[in-house]
């Protein structure tokens, strides 16, 4: 069964997003959130449906053990990293949104096209996504 069949069938599921106030940064005090978890009139949630992937790194311990036996070693926090990826077309319907600028406006569906926080695979198609650049 295509993913358009089974939206044709089944009820769409929105993502629910909050926004977080930090009162603690000077510049960007505005964070959205989402969660995947929320089950839906369904009784089904976003989350419950996805494959998380396998583990892609080594445990931490074996990373740090391994650097004793170099004389150097780079670590970097790639920022940003789930917005980097792009999430394919047809995948998109997955991750609806409801939005609108303020309360008068009428309410657009939205499709996200990036990789989403909150989401149960994203850690694993952020890393994927990195190793496969490496390869490539």
């Amino acid at each position: 069964m295509t993913n358009k069949k089974l939206l044709s069938q089944d009820a769409f599921i929105y993502l629910i997003m909050q926004l977080v106030v930090r009162e603690d940064k000077s510049t960007t005090k505005l964070g959205v959130v989402f969660d995947a978890s929320c089950k839906g009139t369904s009784g089904k949630s976003l989350n419950n449906d996805l494959l998380v992937g396998p583990r892609l790194q080594p445990e931490l311990r074996h990373i740090i053990m391994k650097w004793r036996t170099y004389p150097i070693c780079f670590a970097a926090d790639i920022a940003k990293m789930y917005r980097m990826v792009k999430v394919v077309p047809e995948h998109t319907d997955f991750q609806r949104v409801l939005w609108r600028e303020n309360p008068s406006e009428e309410v657009k569906d939205c499709r996200l096209l990036r990789v989403t926080f909150g989401v149960s695979s994203a850690p694993y198609l952020a890393v994927k996504s990195l190793q496969q650049v490496a390869k490539d």
